[in-house]
């Protein structure tokens, strides 16, 4: 009798270890069937090529020379379309953006400058305090976030609390972080470079019930300062096949800066 008693707390103890040990690692149990990145773009409810997404922003800019606070009108289509108008509170705009895949240009009345050249991060950063291509504003605008570029990809995921944490690696070293919450909505992601340090990161918040887009999209630099912040209002998400809206001609006597 005492030989079965033992042997039934040894038993229960083995199942309390069990379990206390699957409750330590719950957090790193990987998962085998990681979605693919075209799979995880539809999911976390990105704007497909044929739908323009148009809304006017409160744009909140957070750098090293101080805040600043704007209302913008943007349009963006992807894969890399964008227009960008800063509105006033009296009288007309004061600064036109215009991207296609092929030019950018940028109209800033009140100094009578018309500026073109590549759609680049390099160019854009002199306007804007951040190093993006055209196509990474674009995709991150729309709600989701851009892809690691290597063809080969690693991947590994697991659940940390309620959302699905999502890692991706290249044979390069660069890599990315994406969180997925409920609805399959994006929440966080960081982007990394080859040493493995960070870039930058995109907070996604303020869905509303319905939206499949953010209602509030957040870029923070790694340099802990850089920030902007993306708050739509009036959001309207169409079928577009009409691309006049990203041409921005040049007015007559406005001479044109070359950026290239």
């Amino acid at each position: 009798m005492p030989g079965k008693l033992i042997l039934v707390l040894q038993i229960m103890f083995l199942l309390f270890l069990s379990a206390l040990v699957c409750g330590c690692q719950q957090r790193t149990i990987v998962l085998m069937d990681v979605p693919s990145e075209k799979n995880l773009a539809a999911i976390s409810g990105a704007v497909t090529q044929d739908k323009t997404l148009s809304a006017v922003a409160q744009i909140d800019l957070v750098t090293k020379q101080g805040y600043q606070q704007v209302k913008a009108a943007i349009v963006i289509k992807k894969p890399s379309y964008l227009r960008l108008e800063l509105l006033p509170v009296i009288g007309t705009p004061d600064f036109f953006l215009t991207a296609t895949p092929v030019v950018m240009n940028i109209f800033i009345p009140s100094q009578g400058a018309f500026y073109s050249g590549k759609p680049t991060g390099a160019n854009l950063a002199q306007f804007l305090p951040l190093n993006f291509s055209i196509e990474d504003i674009v995709v991150i605008l729309s709600g989701a976030y851009p892809t690691l570029q290597e063809k080969e990809v690693s991947s590994k995921s697991y659940r940390e609390s309620n959302l699905l944490r999502i890692e991706m690696k290249t044979k390069s070293g660069s890599s990315q972080i994406i969180w997925i919450g409920e609805k399959n909505r994006l929440s966080k992601y960081i982007r990394n470079d080859e040493s493995g340090k960070e870039i930058y990161s995109v907070r996604y918040e303020d869905y509303e019930q319905e939206s499949i887009i953010a209602g509030k999209i957040t870029i923070k630099m790694a340099d802990g300062v850089t920030s902007i912040s993306v708050k739509y209002s009036g959001l309207k998400i169409e079928t577009a096949v009409d691309l006049s809206i990203f041409e921005l001609p040049v007015q007559e006597g406005i001479k044109t800066i070359l950026l290239d």
